[in-house]
């Protein structure tokens, strides 16, 4: 049996009919508290385990990783910079959107970055081939945000 259904039955069962509605609610309560998924910042990355969801590849490497958290609190993972900018695209919503988050992963220092201020160094071997990689501060040869997604975009793919 489900959590869920548990959970409506278990107290209903012992309850008298004037308290079974307020059981729901609380039980309802109780499990969207329990959802584990944050509304806000970058969410966990299951490494080798999930899936990009443009290209269906498992992520795994942790230095190219992007995330998007949707203008709705919705995250998604990526497994190279490439993706998510196809994917963003094809979205009726872009980076610039109010409550849209943005990360990538340090290539050097690992951890989160936000993706629009990052720095991208071109020419590195990245899982989908589209060979950027993001640093937080700036290193000779990289470029702006807004130069490496002109260069993926222009490329296609």
């Amino acid at each position: 049996m489900k959590r869920r259904r548990f959970l409506e039955i278990l107290p209903a069962a012992t309850l008298g009919p004037c308290f079974r509605p307020l059981v729901g609610v609380a039980a309802g309560w109780s499990l969207a508290a329990c959802s584990g998924e944050p509304s806000s910042g970058p969410t966990q990355v299951h490494w080798d385990r999930d899936a990009d969801p443009r290209c269906g590849m498992i992520i795994s490497d942790k230095r190219f990783a992007a995330q998007i958290r949707d203008p709705q609190g919705k995250a998604w993972k990526f497994d190279d910079i490439g993706c998510a900018l196809f994917w963003l695209a094809q979205r009726p919503f872009n980076e610039d959107t109010p409550n849209t988050e943005y990360w990538v992963a340090d290539y050097r220092m690992g951890g989160w970055i936000d993706a629009r201020q990052a720095h991208y160094l071109p020419g590195k071997k990245s899982p989908m081939g589209y060979q950027f990689a993001a640093v937080a501060r700036p290193e000779a040869d990289a470029v702006s945000y807004h130069e490496m997604k002109e260069r993926i975009l222009a490329r296609g793919k």
